[in-house]
């Protein structure tokens, strides 16, 4: 096809196209992994580049963390691997935290697509891997060195041939060596997959390239970005929040600029850098902010490099949001994943029907090591959601990983791959936040080993401090908490060696509400009551909602008690609907 007919007909055919194919490439990666982590929970992200190295479109399956970091890694790989000196069947990979996703457990693979001798786009994945070495995954250690196995931009592949000499170097310092190779070959395995697929599509319809394409492409995601921005009213938007941090709370501060077509995000004023591995890099700062934003003013807009474009992200080096090397990032997530609900805090005072109340927002991530009944040594991580926080036209979803995207794994899985019992698992009562939206639920989870030996439980979970706030009138959710079953406390961030028949209970938090919560529909209150998931208590103290039993037993508002306790409030004043 000749340049210049891009008419939109055809680019809306070449752009689904293209979508499909890096969606490809992420399922084949799915299908093909080793671990959980990967194949059940999601945990990765696929895109494709052009020869700029911008990325152009990304696989709907992924996580914000992995693509939008990856998305400003190819200058970082070319520059060590200048584009020249690649060939057919070579493929890159570095776990770089400052270059890519922020820690040293996600490896990221990128791979030139050739055609007729020529470089025509570049595919990438990121993923996360079962073990690093070092430590092993967590927040308490003091230098990056602790963390693991450090592997700078290199080949992996060279010339279609494994660079064994880095594959014996990974096996040494891993502690499930088979499953973490073989997420690798699945990584170059599903690049090397969507680059076929990208050149079929690019002999069907006569391109010779992609560099039209992605021009267009991200050139109209940039200006319906800037549009989107443009429509805010010019000002500066602030925000502060606060996460457990690993002994001490953090703060996190946000100053939102929008002028004009553009934003500036700068989080001045937040904690400095800390002594554990709960630092955050900046691309991984930048790459919660950019998701943030989009999600509350331009969600439908596609995510590429054009659409980065009119946002600036900015902290001051040496805070938590900048940490600087060799800082320890092992659980960076536990900071990074709170900066939607902080920019979304900032924004609700000019678009408060577009952003969401506080959720659990950092995802808990658990990792069991000891030994099998046999003996043998294991490892296992995976990870959970508690309750996200109420949107303005709905409430929170329950036990969600937002805004990770990561999917629980299901008990089975993990117990058929490991010695970890799920003993129990479900929502966890009364952790909503109220609200005329409710938030999520959280979920309540008792986990225990099959062994002969003690284990070790390497906890990264947040929220047991400084529950989810509610916002436009709403209340908190319920804040989490970690413990054994004979009710001794554990910390949320340390790793904890456990006799062989303890047990473990995790209790994650609630999502915080939107809008008064006396103003939420008695019916509903009824419908969460008769599912177990509030009390009959809490809907008379918290909702005024009264309830009794009809003739088949379920659970209806009682009308008139609820019109008496919602007339008058605690405060003496009339409802806002009766004012109204």
């Amino acid at each position: 096809m000749a340049r210049g007919r891009l008419d939109p007909i055809v680019l809306e055919v070449l752009w689904n196209r293209l979508v499909s194919v890096v969606e490809e490439q992420a399922r084949a990666l799915m299908r093909t992994s080793f671990t959980s982590v990967v194949r059940e929970a999601g945990d990765l992200s696929a895109g494709v580049f052009d020869r700029k190295g911008r990325m152009v479109a990304q696989a709907i399956t992924g996580t914000p963390g992995h693509i939008n970091a990856m998305a400003t890694s190819v200058h970082h790989f070319l520059s060590e691997i200048p584009a020249e000196t690649l060939q057919e069947g070579d493929a890159m990979i570095t776990n770089h935290p400052w270059q890519t996703a922020g820690h040293l457990n996600d490896f990221t693979v990128i791979t030139p697509i050739f055609r007729e001798g020529d470089i025509v786009a570049y595919f990438g994945n990121c993923c996360h891997a079962l073990d690093v070495g070092g430590r092993g995954l967590g927040a308490d250690a003091r230098q990056v060195y602790e963390e693991g196995l450090f592997v700078p931009v290199t080949r992996l592949f060279a010339g279609g041939e494994p660079n064994e000499e880095l594959f014996r170097m990974i096996r040494a310092n891993v502690r499930a060596p088979f499953e973490v190779v073989g997420d690798l070959y699945a990584q170059a395995g599903s690049n090397d997959l969507g680059g076929a697929r990208l050149l079929d599509m690019i002999e069907e319809f006569g391109l010779g390239d992609i560099e039209e394409l992605s021009d267009e492409v991200c050139t109209r995601s940039e200006n319906a970005m800037r549009e989107a921005i443009e429509a805010l009213p010019d000002g500066v938007y602030e925000n502060e929040a606060y996460t457990d941090g690993f002994d001490d709370p953090i703060r996190l501060c946000v100053s939102v600029r929008v002028d004009g077509e553009e934003m500036v995000v700068d989080y001045e004023g937040s904690s400095p850098q800390s002594e554990r591995g709960i630092n955050v890099v900046l691309n991984y700062t930048a790459a919660y902010t950019t998701f943030g934003v989009k999600c509350a003013i331009s969600p439908e807009v596609p995510n590429n490099d054009g659409s980065f474009q009119p946002i600036r992200v900015t902290a001051p080096e040496g805070s938590i949001l900048n940490a600087l090397h060799p800082a320890p990032v092992g659980a960076r997530h536990i900071i990074g994943h709170f900066l939607p609900g902080v920019i979304h805090g900032a924004l609700a005072k000019v678009v408060p029907d577009k952003v969401l109340a506080q959720g659990a927002d950092s995802l808990w991530n658990t990792q069991i090591t000891g030994e099998r009944e046999g003996g043998e040594p294991f490892t296992y991580v995976f990870f959970s959601g508690g309750g996200m926080g109420a949107r303005p036209t709905g409430d929170g979803l329950s036990a969600t990983a937002f805004p990770s995207g990561i999917r629980g794994v299901p008990a089975e899985v993990i117990e058929s791959i490991s010695p970890v019992v799920m003993h129990k698992r479900e929502f966890r009562p009364d952790s909503e936040g109220p609200g005329r939206n409710r938030g999520g639920f959280g979920q309540e989870m008792e986990l225990g080993v099959r062994s002969h030996s003690s284990w070790v439980l390497s906890a990264m979970y947040d929220r047991t401090r400084c529950p989810a706030q509610g916002i436009q009138g709403g209340s908190p959710g319920a804040a989490g908490a970690v413990r054994t079953t004979d009710g001794r406390g554990l910390h949320p961030k340390r790793q904890q060696r456990m006799d062989a028949e303890e047990r473990v209970v995790l209790s994650l938090p609630g999502g915080g509400g939107y809008g008064d919560p006396l103003e939420r529909e008695p019916d509903l209150v009824a419908r969460d009551v008769e599912n177990g998931l509030v009390s009959a208590g809490r809907a008379r103290e918290v909702y005024n909602v009264a309830l009794t039993r009809d003739r088949d037993g379920n659970c209806v508002v009682d009308e008139e008690e609820t019109a008496r306790l919602r007339g008058a409030r605690p405060d003496g004043q009339a409802s806002s609907r009766e004012q109204d």
